[in-house]
């Protein structure tokens, strides 16, 4: 189920340019549901990603992408908006090789946040969500609260009086 208050915001969010990947952008990553820590998006199949241009198969890398993309999205909306948060721990098994010309789906859920890291597992499939081309399980630290110039600005240390750059 959607919450779609929860997704607007995140879309919205990311329509911005300086909160997008380039390279999700470049693959053409897409989400798709967002629901309270969980989330599912999409990459639609393009000659240019093949790690193979003879058999059309996906590069792994696009996989990893898409799930490393996914985790990190259900650890956001775990924590119910945009975070910065970085992956520390990212551990994908390869299952099957992707079906060439068939776009790929990939699934998040972020099932324990604490203070300071979040716990994810995630699978990237095609047609069938029961047949898994790949396995994730990942783990995030909250960086900050809130994102881009307002991080920076309280990422900075308070000077004490008299002290100089």
């Amino acid at each position: 189920m959607t919450d779609k208050a929860l997704m607007e915001r995140l879309v919205h969010f990311r329509s911005q340019p300086e909160n997008q990947s380039p390279f999700a952008v470049y693959i053409g990553l897409k989400i798709l549901d967002i629901d309270k820590g969980e989330a599912t998006v999409s990459v639609p199949y393009a000659e240019h990603l093949a790690g193979n241009s003879l058999t059309g198969i996906l590069h792994g890398g696009i996989i990893t992408t898409t799930l490393d993309a996914v985790c990190g999205l259900s650890v956001i909306a775990a924590l119910g908006g945009p975070t910065t948060i970085a992956t520390l721990d990212l551990r994908i098994d390869y299952l099957k090789p992707a079906t060439p010309k068939e776009d790929v789906f990939a699934y998040g859920h972020c099932y324990k946040v604490t203070r300071n890291v979040c716990f994810v597992r995630g699978i990237a499939y095609q047609s069938d969500k029961s047949k898994p081309i790949a396995n994730a399980t990942a783990t995030f630290m909250i960086t900050a609260k809130g994102t881009g110039k307002d991080v920076q600005k309280n990422a900075q240390p308070e000077r004490t009086q008299g002290e100089t750059k």
